[in-house]
């Protein structure tokens, strides 16, 4: 059996992946910020697969590098790393920008990717084997008014993935990116930093995507023959044609 390391998997798309996952005998470890979460995901999963979960914050790299140190030797040898972690903070225009919005958006989309990878990396490497899907976004392929720093962030990811792909080249890993439009998750609630009614209203009068749509493509993008890697995919749902047009008749 294989096993998979996801990030932010306490929602959204973190879970529904870890959810399939198990569905398709995929061994997990399990990563967040919030313990409970993991802990009732784990006892939901583990009567399919073997579970481990490890608490802590991407952004902070010496609690990566001490996290994934402390893996059990049976959940070292990872096959597949979901890089799923990140965020939105405010919706302002540059010049209303707050600098720890930016400050977070930056730290864990860009910098925290960075980290988790390069922690899990040297397994995979020995093994000249191993699956590397990088979560991005459509803001990572064009900008949109009051989006500046997490359209920056999320264009370093697409820059980040292609990267990752030419240097690895060689090793035995896959690289890959998917990149979601709007997916009903809790992102517009951190983004409007808990404002729930201001959150629901973003998917409103019409239907977005799904975290399940999403498991589904990374899934059939890590179960692909040896020789055949999806390297960009781009996904948005059926209303949604770009960043700032979606169909809300």
């Amino acid at each position: 059996m294989r096993l998979a390391f996801i990030t932010g998997a306490t929602s959204g798309i973190g879970r529904a992946t870890a959810r399939l996952f198990a569905d398709n005998n995929i061994n997990l470890i399990l990563c967040g910020r919030r313990q409970g979460r993991l802990d009732s995901l784990k006892i939901e999963l583990s009567n399919q697969v073997s579970v481990h979960t490890l608490t802590f914050d991407v952004r902070d790299r010496d609690n990566v590098i001490a996290a994934v140190g402390s893996l059990p030797e049976n959940f070292r040898s990872i096959d597949i790393l979901i890089n799923n972690a990140g965020n939105a903070h405010g919706l302002d225009s540059i010049q209303n920008g707050n600098a720890e919005d930016w400050d977070a958006m930056l730290d864990i989309n860009v910098k925290g990717l960075l980290y988790v990878t390069q922690a899990i990396l040297p397994g995979m490497i020995e093994r000249a084997s191993g699956h590397i899907i990088n979560i991005g976004s459509t803001a990572g392929k064009e900008v949109y008014p009051n989006g500046n720093v997490y359209c920056a962030s999320k264009h370093a990811v697409d820059a980040i993935n292609q990267g990752m792909r030419m240097d690895l080249n060689g090793n035995g890993i896959k690289v890959g990116a998917v990149n979601p439009g709007l997916v009903e998750t809790e992102f517009s609630e951190v983004r409007f930093k808990g404002d729930s009614d201001k959150a629901e209203k973003v998917y409103q009068n019409f239907t977005p995507l799904k975290p399940e749509d999403i498991a589904d493509i990374i899934h059939f993008a890590v179960t692909r023959p040896p020789h055949v890697n999806i390297a960009d995919l781009t996904v948005m749902c059926l209303d949604q044609a770009s960043s700032t047009i979606v169909n809300k008749s």
